[in-house]
C-alpha cells in the first residue's frame, strides 16, 4: 500500500483515539497517539492477516506489550475491518468488549491480552519459537514502550530470542521519551537501547516512528539479519497529532471534558490536518 494511503489510515485511527477519549472522559491518549503510524504501517502493508478469519493459524501475530496503548490497536483493527466503530462507545465500561487493556477473548483481531508491562516480549518470543519448531512461516511483532524497558523480563526474553535464533521475531520500541511519572531518562535511564539490544544478539535499526516511508522500508527488510531477531527503535512524539499536548507527560492519561477548550483544540487540530491534506471537501 502507498505511504499516502497509510498516512490517511493513521489519521483515521487518531480520530478514533481522540473522539473516544473525549466522549469517554478519559483514556491513555498520549501513548496511543505516539504509536499510531507504526500500527497503520504494520496492518495495512506488512502483516499477513485475514479479517474474515481472525484466528487464521498462519497469520502474523501482533503483541501489544504496552496494553494501555490499546486505543491505537482498537482503532487500527476497526479501520482494518475486524470490528465496527460503534464498539468504542462502550470503551472501558463494565462488561465492554473494549476494556482499558486489550482482551483477546473479546475483541476480534487481538492476539494477546496484555496489561502488566514487560510481558509482551517474552510472550512474543514463545510464539516465535513455536512457529520455528513447527516449521511455520508466520512472524511475530511485539510493540513495547520505552518506559517498560526497565522491566527485567524484557532482557531475559532478549537473551532467549537471540539464543534460539528467532529471526521471525520483531521487537518495536515506541521511544517517545516519556512515561506516566516523567521522562524515561529521569525515572530510570536505560541509556543506549540500540547498543544494549545489539549486545544481546539482536539486529537493530533506529527509525523516525512518524515517517511512513521510513517505516515501510524498515519493516519490508526484516529480518535484518538471518538467524537474529530484529529490533526497531522508533523515535516518536507523545500525543502526536494534538499540538498542545505533544511531548507533555501530562497527557499520558488525558481527562478532558466534552466541552473543554482542550477537547475543542484537539478536534480543531484534526480538522485542520485533514483540510491541509485535502481530505475534507
Amino acid at each position: 500500500m502507498q505511504s499516502k494511503t497509510i498516512e490517511r489510515k493513521a489519521f483515521d485511527i487518531r480520530k478514533h483515539i481522540v473522539h473516544t477519549v473525549i466522549n469517554n472522559g478519559d483514556g491513555h491518549a498520549g501513548p496511543s497517539l505516539s504509536c499510531t503510524d507504526i500500527l497503520a504501517t504494520l496492518y495495512f502493508d506488512i502483516m499477513d492477516v485475514k479479517v474474515d478469519e481472525p484466528k487464521w493459524f498462519c497469520r502474523d501475530r501482533f503483541v501489544l506489550s504496552a496494553g494501555h496503548k490499546c486505543l491505537a490497536l482498537y482503532g487500527t483493527l476497526i479501520e482494518k475491518g475486524f470490528e465496527k466503530a460503534d464498539v468504542l462507545e462502550t470503551y472501558n465500561k463494565l462488561g465492554s468488549k473494549v476494556p482499558g487493556h486489550p482482551d483477546m477473548k473479546k475483541f476480534n483481531g487481538v492476539d494477546f491480552s496484555s496489561g502488566a508491562l514487560g510481558h509482551g516480549l517474552p510472550i512474543g518470543a514463545g510464539m516465535a519459537l513455536n512457529a520455528k519448531l513447527k516449521g511455520e512461516k508466520n512472524r511475530v511483532f511485539v510493540l513495547m514502550g520505552d518506559g517498560e524497558q526497565g522491566e527485567g523480563s524484557n532482557w531475559e526474553a532478549a537473551m532467549f530470542a537471540s539464543h534460539h535464533g528467532l529471526d521471525n521475531l520483531v521487537g518495536i520500541i515506541d521511544r517517545n521519551g516519556l512515561q506516566i511519572n516523567g521522562s524515561t531518562r529521569d525515572v530510570l535511564d536505560t541509556r543506549d537501547l540500540r547498543e544494549k539490544y545489539a549486545a544481546f544478539g539482536w539486529s537493530v535499526k533506529v527509525v523516525d516512528g512518524h515517517n511512513i516511508e521510513e517505516l515501510l522500508n524498515t519493516f519490508q527488510s526484516i529480518p535484518f539479519q538471518k538467524g537474529k531477531p530484529s529490533m526497531v527503535i522508533a523515535n516518536t512524539i507523545k500525543s502526536k497529532g494534538m499540538p498542545f499536548a505533544e511531548g507533555n507527560v501530562k497527557y499520558h492519561h488525558w481527562n478532558p471534558g466534552k466541552e473543554s477548550q482542550e477537547s475543542k483544540d484537539a478536534l480543531d487540530a484534526l480538522e485542520r490536518y485533514a483540510n491541509n491534506k485535502g481530505w475534507i471537501k
